[in-house]
């Protein structure tokens, strides 16, 4: 994805003088479209190459390199140098990159549903910012935003990075290169020291973060600059052998080399797949494959891999492949809003073709007609227009955030008005009347599936005074909150992860009602259980467990009358199978359950609510004149909760387990919808709406089983 055309430092066509232009590197264009053919392939048909995602971390390579070539031959001395550097990437990079910002931001307004309309805009505009990768390592850790759907620019995250690289490296060369001057160093030698300290640095954090917080770690910056750091060491040492005149290696030697990391790359992409921890040392592979293939500067000659690599379609996808990058999430993610289902392989033969012509027509009229000086050599103009430009961007995608958050005004006023009044027919109440009305058109529900993934418990709100109220990883810290009556004679603990967290609304309403307090300890994917949970690194899952324990020793220490807990089981028991789980969740929810009853407090358990297992806001917003389609079998969805199981194992009269799931489906059909109230707010968690709307089902229950715990 690099701008920088593809040449190999101090080579020159035969005949031209010093100073010319330098002769293509052939097998660096070659790389370049496997790179790019990995990625495609992989976001079109992710079961052919399961690892090809590594196509971004051979462009890292490639792109480190030609930027370092380039510095070592002109290292910059001064800001003028910078400046001029700078620019020179804004008239490669952003023309194209902003072009299809706006046609995505456009389309995705007309053709997506209004449920992707508030995330589009706002990672347009970090995208247009070039810092979308962090905005995505942020979501990547918030629960409830990492359960969304990915956008049509997800995928300029590593452009992000890339940019964010250009802006730093530059001014670390001038800094090396002003330390050389100083010690009358060779600039090479110094830049080698330099750049492996940053690799290095990186790299370290790299498996460190990996292991620590995987999700966040493949997006930031920091994690990455290692992979252009081997790159631009690859720089060094091709600089040092062309400064030292040393001989390269004999031809049969370099296509070996040359195919060795060619195997790397290939290996990777075979092999890899979503569950390996990545990048950590596990990105080592493809990196230094693409850098073998680099460094080698195989000849096209023999068995050399650049006599098929040379051949011109592989050349031309190269040529192409930043604009092919470019266009071909967009039409992934859009095409099946586009035409009303999912994508056939018609259909993705459909889209291959479309990204490889508009990425043609990209290359010619605006990647070259920008790239050349002509084009706007002041520097002064390059700034003015890409700022201009940038600013269209940012401010027609503001518009688009501030048009949801409009509409999402007019829903809570709705909503508000829903709920203040006499509507015996509104959400789970319908569940009680046959004679309510069925709501089937979507843009008659409330919350507006648009604004239900926003409709959730306090417990995720940060206000004046209170933080967000959840334990999360890594650390998994204890959080406690308190909600319900200040003069409250009868004290509730709110146990679990996000399905406890979902029942606050519903359970506010009760303590309102019984003059309760109730004090909350949550935590995101972390179930209460001292079975150990394989959700992450091992390092997180024992961070869990440790959770688990502590929040019970300050429950039994609180002295509280009742526990309520409700859980969502997100990862198998350790060295398990999620379909085998079941019996050791099971004795893990006894364990607690005995801890709690023994140090004196009665438990009431809130056995787990089915998960429709797909985007239910989206499905809704797609399908605006019947909901139905939105909904499952009961029997496919509703789970085996291992929770009343260990109720019963433990056979205690204190400890009692209540089911609200009739309240959320019909006997045979959990619908998206129910009374009017959109039931979920993504995949399983229910809308804080919905379950405000089952306090009077759930008030009942809790006295009911508080009356058989003998209160």
């Amino acid at each position: 994805m690099s701008g920088f055309a593809a040449t190999a430092p101090g080579r020159r066509r035969q005949g031209e003088a010093p100073g010319a232009a330098a002769m293509p590197r052939l097998d660096i264009q070659g790389l370049r479209a496997i790179a790019v053919g990995l990625v495609l392939v992989y976001h079109l048909w992710p079961g052919t190459v399961r690892g090809g995602f590594v196509g971004v971390d051979v462009f890292f390579v490639i792109s480190g390199f030609l930027i370092t070539s380039h510095l070592l031959r002109r290292p910059p001395s001064s800001a003028r140098d910078l400046a001029t550097f700078w620019s020179r990437r804004i008239r490669r990079l952003l023309p194209a990159s902003l072009l299809v910002l706006l046609v995505t931001l456009v389309a995705s307004r007309l053709l997506a549903p209004e449920t992707a309309w508030e995330a589009t805009a706002r990672q347009v505009r970090a995208s247009a910012l070039y810092v979308v990768n962090w905005v995505l390592a942020s979501d990547s850790v918030d629960y409830l935003a990492s359960a969304a759907d990915p956008t049509p620019v997800q995928h300029f995250w590593s452009l992000s990075v890339e940019e964010q690289f250009y802006a730093f490296w530059p001014v670390l060369l001038l800094a090396l290169a002003w330390v050389a001057r100083r010690r009358r160093s060779s600039m090479i030698a110094v830049a080698a020291i330099g750049l492996s300290a940053v690799v290095v640095a990186s790299f370290t954090w790299s498996v460190v973060a990996t292991a620590q917080e995987p999700a966040r770690a493949y997006f930031v910056t920091t994690t990455r600059v290692w992979e252009l750091g081997i790159g631009a060491l690859a720089a060094v040492l091709v600089a040092s052998r062309a400064a030292s005149r040393s001989p390269h290696p004999a031809h049969p030697v370099r296509a070996v080399v040359a195919w060795g990391g060619l195997a790397a790359v290939a290996w990777a992409g075979l092999t890899y797949s979503a569950a390996t921890p990545f990048p950590g040392w596990q990105a080592a592979l493809p990196v230094l494959g693409a850098a073998m293939v680099i460094v080698a500067d195989a000849p096209r000659t023999g068995g050399s891999p650049v006599r098929l690599l040379a051949t011109r379609p592989v050349q031309w996808l190269g040529d192409v492949s930043y604009s092919v990058y470019l266009w071909h999430w967009p039409l992934i993610v859009l095409a099946p809003a586009a035409l009303g289902r999912g994508l056939g392989p018609t259909d993705k033969l459909a889209i291959l073709a479309t990204t490889l012509v508009l990425a043609a027509a990209t290359k010619r009229w605006v990647e070259d007609r920008f790239r050349r000086p002509g084009a706007g050599s002041s520097l002064v103009r390059v700034y003015a227009v890409a700022a201009v430009a940038m600013a269209v961007v940012v401010a027609l995608s503001t518009l688009q955030l501030r048009e949801v958050e409009d509409r999402r005004a007019e829903s809570r006023a709705a909503l508000e008005s829903a709920l203040a009044g006499d509507r015996p027919c509104f959400g789970a109440a319908a569940f009680a009347d046959d004679s309510c009305d069925v709501v089937t058109r979507s843009d008659e529900l409330l919350p507006a599936p648009a604004d239900a993934l926003h409709d959730v418990s306090e417990i995720y709100t940060v206000v004046s005074g209170r933080p967000d109220c959840r334990a999360s990883g890594p650390e998994y810290v204890v959080v406690e909150c308190g909600f319900g009556v200040d003069d409250a004679s009868f004290s509730v603990a709110l146990l679990g992860n996000s399905h406890a967290a979902q029942w606050l609304p519903a359970l506010e309403e009760v303590a309102d009602k019984r003059r309760w307090s109730i004090t909350t300890f949550v935590a995101s994917t972390c179930a209460a259980t001292s079975t150990y949970q394989d959700v992450a690194s091992d390092e997180v899952n024992k961070a869990c467990q440790a959770w688990g324990d502590e929040v019970v020793d300050r429950i039994v220490e609180g002295g509280f009358d009742l526990v309520v807990t409700s859980n969502y089981i997100s990862g198998p028991a350790g060295g398990r199978t999620m379909a085998t789980s079941g019996p050791a969740y099971e004795r893990g929810y006894a364990d607690v359950i005995r801890r709690l009853v023994d140090g004196g407090t009665k438990v009431v358990g809130i056995a787990d609510n089915p998960g429709l297992g797909h985007n239910v806001p989206r499905c809704l917003a797609e399908n605006p004149d019947d909901y139905r389609p939105c909904g499952r079998a009961r029997s496919k969805v509703e789970p085996d909760d291992p929770f009343v199981a260990a109720v019963a194992r433990v056979s205690d009269r204190r400890a009692q387990s209540i089911d609200m799931n009739d309240w959320i489906c019909r006997p045979k059909r959990c619908p998206a919808a129910v009374g009017g109230v959109t039931v979920y707010s993504d995949h399983h968690h229910l809308t804080a709406t919905y379950v405000e709307t089952l306090w009077p089902v759930l008030d009942q229950a809790l006295a009911t089983a508080l009356a058989r715990a003998g209160r």
